[in-house]
């Protein structure tokens, strides 16, 4: 089996893809701070920051690919905390792509929908890139920093993902699901839309990108829905009361890092190779986390 090296994997997206890469490949999982558990999978400790450690992992470790997952992804820390932000989604990123390029072995990238302003969606691998915060901006810096430093390099535009996760890490639907089982009501946005996907669909596009593409692609799902619409779906999933669910807009949620509206993804091309990511209502049946 080929070793694939994932970094970020004590995080949601992380966790999800060391499960189903493991499946396939020899999978070592490089994690910081938490410690977690997957069967077949070897989880190394490293500092990814400090580019000693990383150089010496990778002669350490003969791989035969990378997916690199770690980041700082919560767009108002990003906006809040620039320059701790940049070293691990800018340098980082760079540093990477450059010591893939030193062993010719191919890199995923998972970029972000974040890159586009949200004013012409849906948005396809040639559309102009056009960020409104830090993490979009970061993101963008990224690409463009390793698609100089390697050519076997897969940037995959992430969409906003949902689904299970280990205890060190959670995705936007846990705090959710803890509020509509505890009755309360949930005031979710009408004006941001996004192209969900679960992370399980999301860590199959990501080992599918790795074998079958190159270049830019977008993971989106197929669906278009804003934070309200898929609260709705979240709450029938449970069986509650979509009664718990009250619409309202970003105006009266001022945040730290500006959001773009709708930042849906136009993800033909990865349907063309295969990528097949399920319907919302329909994933939603398969978490653990819903049955608990």
């Amino acid at each position: 089996m080929k070793k694939l090296l994932i970094t970020g994997a004590s995080g949601f997206l992380g966790w999800n893809l060391c499960r189903a890469a493991s499946l396939k490949y020899q999978v070592i999982g490089v994690c910081n701070n938490h410690r977690v558990e997957v069967p077949g999978v070897t989880f190394i400790k490293c500092d990814l920051l400090q580019y000693s450690s990383l150089k010496e992992l990778f002669q350490r470790v003969k791989l035969d690919a990378v997916i690199h997952c770690a980041a700082v992804s919560s767009p108002n820390y990003c906006q809040q905390h620039v320059s701790e932000a940049y070293k691990m989604n800018v340098t980082l990123s760079s540093s990477i792509a450059g010591l893939c390029n030193e062993r010719e072995i191919p890199c995923v990238f998972t970029s972000t929908d974040q890159v586009f302003d949200g004013e012409s969606a849906p948005y396809d691998e040639g559309s102009i890139v056009c960020p409104v915060n830090v993490y979009g901006q970061q993101k963008v810096t990224a690409e463009l920093e390793m698609q100089v430093r390697h050519d076997q390099l897969v940037i995959c535009r992430m969409p906003l993902m949902y689904g299970d996760a280990p205890e060190c890490a959670t995705s936007f639907i846990q705090p959710w699901i803890k509020s509509l089982k505890s009755g309360e009501k949930l005031s979710l946005f009408t004006d941001e839309v996004r192209t969900v996907v679960s992370a399980s669909d999301a860590a199959k596009g990501l080992l599918l990108a790795l074998e079958r593409a190159r270049g830019i692609i977008h993971l989106g799902g197929k669906e278009r829905l804003s934070r309200y619409q898929f609260g709705l779906k979240l709450a029938g999933s449970l069986g509650i009361s979509s009664e718990l669910i009250t619409a309202c807009t970003r105006k009266g949620f001022p945040m730290p890092a500006p959001r773009p509206a709708d930042v849906s993804l136009n993800s033909e091309k990865a349907f063309s190779i295969g990528y097949a990511p399920g319907l919302v209502e329909e994933e939603l049946q398969k978490l653990e986390c819903l049955k608990g």
